[in-house]
């Protein structure tokens, strides 16, 4: 008998966390979803059988808590699905003194992926999907300001560089952790109508509004691209790749194949974070 695969799906309270969850959930998986809110997961958790986990990504003791939490339940990790973040107010910094962006939209995110490290290469083929965003175009990396101390925070251009640090991100597993068999793809799914962008204005705005309706897909489209690599497991042939909806190769920010920016961001970050 087939032992049953084990996913890990972060953001999974609602939007295209949440349909993914439904959409691969089975008698054929163990499922793990985490969420902010313990009232928001419920629905999904019950709906799926998963169980459920709950972490601010914006303080990262919560963040190492819940990697704790997920080596306690799993032994294997077979796919970790990055999704959680949005687009935030660059001011004020986190409880971590970073800017809101960089931090949850990467800086979580790497931290959580590097302590499951373990968990990952012990599936022997597993695969960490990082949900991006078109956004990455209007991002700049530059590693001596990540935390915009010296530049002035923009939200678009901080939210931008956070979705390019995914793919950076993406391509930094791709180059390290080849050998222990893991996979990683970075994916935009799209302009979800969902609750994406809560904390701006005016992107909040535009998916508060009738608006979202005409500039945005529904979250099951969203997800679609997400669930399709998930099923396709950990492929060699999407190591590293941007995915743009199902379109492998996506346009990307100029900065997204820079080996310095790839090399320097994990380097930057294990520091920041406190992992090897």
């Amino acid at each position: 008998m087939t032992a049953p695969r084990t996913i890990v799906i972060t953001g999974a309270s609602d939007g295209i966390g949440a349909v993914a969850a439904r959409a691969l959930a089975g008698p054929d998986v163990n499922l793990v979803v985490v969420g902010r809110s313990a009232q928001k997961l419920a629905p999904v958790a019950a709906d799926t059988g998963a169980t459920p986990l709950t972490a601010d990504f914006a303080r990262l003791d919560e963040v190492r808590s819940l990697a704790q939490q997920i080596r306690e339940q799993v032994g294997t990790i077979d796919i970790l699905m990055n999704n959680a973040g949005g687009i935030f107010a660059p001011h004020p910094p986190t409880a971590d003194g970073h800017e809101p962006n960089f931090q949850i939209n990467h800086l979580a995110p790497f931290l959580l992926t590097n302590l499951l490290h373990d968990r990952l290469a012990a599936a022997k083929g597993a695969l960490v999907l990082n949900t991006s965003s078109i956004g990455n175009r209007f991002g700049h990396i530059d590693l001596d300001d990540l935390d915009y101390r010296r530049r002035r925070a923009l939200q678009a251009r901080a939210y931008g560089s956070s979705k390019l640090m995914n793919i950076l991100f993406t391509r930094g597993i791709a180059k390290r952790w080849a050998d222990d068999g893991i996979i990683s793809a970075a994916v935009h799914p799209g302009p979800v109508a969902s609750s994406f962008g809560r904390d701006s204005f005016f992107v909040g705005l535009l998916y508060r509004t009738p608006l979202r309706h005409f500039a945005a897909i529904t979250p099951a489209q969203g997800a679609a691209p997400l669930v399709e690599l998930a099923r396709r497991g950990a492929d060699p042939e999407i190591n590293g790749v941007y995915f743009d909806r199902h379109r492998a190769r996506g346009r990307e920010n100029r900065q997204a194949h820079d080996p310095k920016l790839i090399d320097g961001l994990w380097a930057i970050s294990a520091e920041l974070v406190g992992v090897g």
